[in-house]
């Protein structure tokens, strides 16, 4: 299996928003988003691995602005980091009023894909890592997967101490 270069794996998806996608503030539904956002990091994950590949997680996604119906919303998809079974995917959102030609950045994701064959994950090529950018996003993405498993134990250590307190307790925690 040969490596895989970080640049190699862009992946750029474009769509024009319509009412369709409004949620009842006539913006852009956020779960219109996500959706989008899961396609390209499909998209990317599986031009890199010459797999299919399933969601896995999301990491987090900012909504910094609102969309509105009529723009063109463009998706631009990187791997950023790579294990042994999974890929993770960066994803910056563009939306461009195209009559009045503005493009403004609105969200970022990322994506954890995992590689699949017959039911089952498969290694993925490794990530090579060029200029200094991607570098730094490799080494990040690596971070963030090192924190996940302990920010999980946290979550779920914090959430059994609070089962253990009195309803008293509680309510002077709510104050």
């Amino acid at each position: 299996m040969e490596a895989v270069t970080a640049a190699s794996t862009r992946t750029v998806m474009s769509q024009i928003m319509t009412p369709d996608d409004a949620n009842f503030l006539g913006k852009v539904f956020g779960g219109k988003l996500l959706s989008l956002i899961d396609l390209c990091a499909y998209t990317t994950a599986a031009r890199f691995s010459g797999e299919v590949c399933v969601t896995a997680s999301f990491d987090r996604v900012d909504f910094l602005e609102p969309i509105e119906v009529g723009d063109v919303v463009t998706m631009a998809g990187e791997v950023s980091f790579v294990g042994r079974t999974s890929v993770e995917v960066t994803i910056e959102v563009y939306a461009e009023n195209i009559l009045k030609r503005t493009k403004r950045h609105t969200n970022t994701a990322r994506v954890t894909m995992v590689a699949i064959r017959d039911g089952k994950p498969v290694a993925v090529p490794k990530l090579i890592c060029e200029d200094r950018d991607e570098k730094i996003r490799f080494l990040a993405g690596r971070y963030r997967r090192e924190l996940r498993p302990k920010y999980t134990e946290e979550r779920e250590r914090y959430a059994e101490s609070l089962a253990k307190l009195s309803d008293a307790e509680l309510d002077e925690l709510l104050k």
